[in-house]
């Protein structure tokens, strides 16, 4: 079963994890992408920077192409995450979501790294944070026009998530999009798939959140939508930093929510505040 985020290319393949942590940049060209495998810490660790160049529509490469200007807001977001010991999401569809953030890893890419043992993907534009363990609870009620990246698919039909301890425990809703969400995580077989991988928001004023409406899902690999400026972005499956590895994967955008670091409003109701508008 297709997984993303997590790439299996280098498996096994000592020698090939040895040479990676030899080079400056790695250009990755996975499918899947490297950014959540479990060799990819170590090779991080040895001061590899890597570049996933998703496999997207070459017309959304064009169009969200790195640009500079973007670096510094986006490493202005890192710095408020790093800075802060709590997030806090709400909506008014009903989610209620509380991290906490202390000791938790924090990044994002603006689509390109300057600095060993940076990440970046292309598209690129988000702040994220990977929670410790036992730090995401609460709940989250995505709504239609919120996207499951995973089947490349906008919602049409409310999904209620309960989460607790970093885990969902529920999935509520009687219709197709909620059974796809219940079969998809159940298929792996493993528990780690319905743990917390990350947390974040879109920071990318280029992505835009229509344009998976006007392409066939072979066309796209949907990072773009990850980064569109204002998303609240959660994620399930592989969190390095937590120990916690498995192949399935869920990125969850959402529109509409609003996102407060220790009450420091960053994105109210899907727009970006302060010095990351």
């Amino acid at each position: 079963m297709k997984s993303t985020g997590a790439s299996n290319a280098i498996r096994g393949l000592r020698h090939v994890v040895e040479s990676l942590k030899r080079v400056e940049v790695l250009v990755d060209v996975t499918v899947e992408g490297l950014i959540h495998a479990e060799e990819w810490p170590e090779i991080e660790a040895a001061g590899a920077r890597l570049l996933t160049i998703c496999n997207e529509h070459p017309e959304i490469l064009e169009r969200t192409e790195p640009q500079a200007d973007l670096g510094p807001k986006v490493q202005r977001g890192i710095e408020m995450l790093q800075a802060a010991s709590a997030m806090h999401v709400t909506s008014q569809a009903g989610t209620d979501l509380r991290i906490d953030l202390r000791d938790a890893p924090c990044g994002g890419t603006p689509g390109f790294s300057t600095k060993p043992g940076g990440v970046a993907h292309w598209p690129g534009g988000l702040c994220l944070a990977f929670p410790g363990e036992n730090c995401v609870n609460g709940t989250i009620v995505m709504a239609p026009g919120d996207m499951n990246l995973t089947f490349k698919e906008y919602l049409r039909e409310p999904i209620r998530v309960t989460v607790e301890n970093d885990y969902v425990t529920a999935i509520e809703g009687d219709g197709l999009d909620a059974e796809l969400f219940r079969s998809y995580l159940g298929a792996w077989d493993d528990p780690v798939a319905y743990g917390f991988s990350h947390v974040g928001w879109g920071m990318n004023p280029r992505a835009r959140w229509e344009s998976m409406a006007l392409y066939d899902k072979r066309d796209v690999q949907a990072t773009e939508f990850r980064a569109w400026a204002g998303n609240f972005l959660w994620s399930t499956g592989s969190n390095q930093y937590a120990g916690r590895f498995t192949l399935g994967h869920f990125d969850l955008p959402m529109r509409g929510c609003t996102i407060t670091l220790d009450n420091t409003p960053v994105v109210v109701r899907g727009r970006l505040q302060g010095d990351l508008a």
